[in-house]
Parts: C-alpha cells; sequence; structure tokens
C-alpha cells in the first residue's frame, strides 16, 4: 500500500486531540509535517506526535514534494487561502470548521475544488449528533411528528459572562468572521436532517462587553460578534426555524433542538445524547432507542483516506454543505448587524 503522507497546518486542541490519534490510526498514513504558530511550537507538536519536519512557514507543507494531503487546523479566517493553496499544489485537503471567514471566501475554496475534482476537499464535520444523525432522518423521513411546523435550536452556556475574561477568538472578527458563537457548528447539524432553503428573517445580537482585552497585544479589542444571538428563519415551504445562542446564561447549560409536528415533537438533547418523542396524548414521552449500527461516531480520518484511496464520495461533510451554513451565518450576520443590543 502506497503511504499518504499528511502535512498539519495548525496543531491546536482538535487537531492534537483528534486529527493527529484519526490519521495515526489509518493504516498506511504518515502524519509527515507540522506547521504551528511557531517554529518552536510545531517542534514540540512534532516531538510528541513522531512527526518527521516541523517548519515555521505554512507555505512549506504546501510546497513540499512529499506532502499528499493537507489536514487545516486554523481559524476561520486563513481557511480559504491555505485550502486553494493546498488544491493548486494538487494536495487533497481535510479542511476546520467553519467553512471559511464569510460567504465570498467560501465560495472562493468550493470554486478552486472544482478546477480540482480529483482532488479530495472535505471540511471537519459538526461531531454533535454523529451517533443521532441516523435515527433522526429517518424518523423525518417516516412522518413520526407529521408534517413539521416549527424547529427551536437551544444553546446556553456561561463563558463570556465575565467582562474582564480575554478576547476569545469565537468573539474575535478578526479570526472568526461572520461565525457567530455555535450558530454554524448547530445548522450544519440541522442541515443534515432537514433539507430546503431559508430565508431569514429576524436577527437580533447581544454584545454586553463592548471591548476586551487582546491576550497578544494587551490592548482593549472593540467586540464585534455576539455574546448572545436571537435568529428567526423560515424554510421555502412554510416551517418556522428559532435559535436561541447565549454566552451569558449563568444556568446550568442546555444543548437541545426541538422539531414539533402535525402528530407530535421529537426532543433532541444533545448534551445527554437522547431522543424522545411526545405524541399528542403522551406527556410523559416515549426514549427512542438508537440502533448500534446507526452509531456512526467520529471517523473523519478514516473517511477522509478512504476518499483518496478508493474515491468514496464526501458526505461529512463537503465543501456544498459548507456553502449552505455559509450562506445562512451570513444572513444572520447581515441582519443581527442592523439591530444588535449593547
Amino acid at each position: 500500500m502506497e503511504i499518504l503522507r499528511i502535512g498539519f497546518i495548525g496543531a491546536g486542541g482538535n487537531t492534537r486531540l483528534r486529527h493527529l490519534p484519526g490519521f495515526n490510526k489509518c493504516e498506511g498514513v504518515e502524519p509527515f509535517a507540522v506547521c504551528n504558530r511557531s517554529l518552536e511550537s510545531s517542534q514540540k507538536v512534532a516531538e510528541e506526535f513522531g512527526i518527521r519536519h516541523a517548519f515555521a512557514d505554512w507555505q512549506e507543507i504546501i510546497d513540499h514534494p512529499d506532502v499528499d494531503a493537507v489536514c487545516i487546523g486554523t481559524w476561520p479566517n486563513t481557511h480559504a487561502q491555505m485550502t486553494i493553496a493546498a488544491l493548486e499544489a494538487g494536495k487533497h485537503v481535510l479542511c476546520e470548521a467553519r467553512m471559511a471567514a464569510n460567504l465570498v471566501e467560501a465560495e472562493a475554496m468550493l470554486a478552486a475544488s472544482r478546477v480540482r475534482p480529483d482532488l479530495v476537499s472535505q471540511l471537519v464535520p459538526s461531531p454533535l449528533t454523529l451517533n443521532l444523525d441516523t435515527r433522526i432522518i429517518t424518523l423525518l423521513q417516516e412522518s413520526l411528528i407529521g408534517k413539521l411546523q416549527e424547529v427551536f435550536v437551544g444553546h446556553t452556556f456561561a463563558d463570556y459572562q465575565h467582562p474582564e475574561d480575554p478576547l476569545p477568538w469565537r468573539l474575535d472578527r478578526r479570526l472568526s468572521g461572520v461565525n457567530a458563537l455555535t450558530l454554524g457548528i448547530l445548522h450544519e447539524m440541522l442541515q443534515r436532517w432537514i433539507p430546503g432553503d431559508l430565508d431569514v428573517l429576524q436577527a437580533l445580537a447581544g454584545i454586553y462587553t463592548p471591548t476586551r482585552i487582546d491576550d497578544a497585544t494587551g490592548e482593549r479589542i472593540e467586540v464585534t460578534l455576539p455574546e448572545s444571538l436571537d435568529v428567526l428563519a423560515q424554510f421555502v415551504d412554510g416551517p418556522r426555524l428559532t435559535y436561541h445562542i447565549s454566552g451569558v446564561d449563568a444556568g446550568p447549560p442546555i444543548l437541545e433542538v426541538r422539531i414539533n409536528g402535525t402528530k407530535g415533537s421529537l426532543r433532541v438533547d444533545i448534551a445527554h445524547q437522547t431522543l424522545t418523542f411526545y405524541g399528542l396524548d403522551n406527556e410523559a414521552g416515549k426514549l427512542i432507542e438508537v440502533p448500534p449500527e446507526e452509531k456512526l461516531g467520529w471517523r473523519v480520518e478514516e473517511d477522509f483516506i478512504a476518499s483518496i484511496r478508493n474515491g468514496m464520495p464526501v458526505k461529512l461533510t463537503n465543501f456544498d454543505a459548507g456553502i449552505r451554513y455559509m450562506r445562512f451565518s451570513q444572513a444572520v450576520d447581515e441582519t443581527w448587524s442592523k439591530f444588535s443590543v449593547t
């Protein structure tokens, strides 16, 4: 078996936790080179994971003739430049989510991938419901809840309550672009279950700490991404979609989806990985078992290699799906920016 050599651009938490161990488990795959924020940090990662080459400049990964594929684990603001460069250099790409800083950059990535259909272009999928997706899709296709009427997605946590905490990357538009809070990762998940286009009707954002300290410079930076976000959207065929995402909720965290229809409601408790159906005459609800064979789990690196070796189509997640959630995130950003609450 020909050895596939992977170059890593960015070696943050997800790369070290998931991607490097995942590729190490794949037969005939070698984590070959890494470039992190500095040569010193690159060398530390290389030593920890047994990687042959450590670089200070990500372009060295792209230019290296022995690198077959690139795993991009940086912030969204660099994804387009690095992905396009890798594809133009003839290398397969696994790019961390969110796809890009904005829709224009995401569309440029998609265009570059279409120029090189012989190369695999894959985005890291939302991992939140990988063990639940197949069962949810089946239940909705079988009309368990009847005709879809409305969907509510709630995610609350307390990460941004303290105004003296430094500016995190999720609130830093320079790094995250239009990707607000966890909207993108939640919407990618949702669009697996419910197809169809959406119109954003309203979006309101709360920015309660106008400035935060930038750790890199010690200066106070204006916060221009939400600490709290509410979105009202509508599917083209009628059902309503509501998001409530808040990083300033001191209560117990919530991560759930409620899908309501004419025959009942399906509750997806993401935090506890459970599905409950509430029929019209069943207030107690019925816990739905998920067959073990449907619990697909995390297999991103394995699927990426299978696509390269066997031509297996990319499902989780291809660039077309990325464009869909980036289009939604762009529309939400443009809408809430007109009505932000400070």
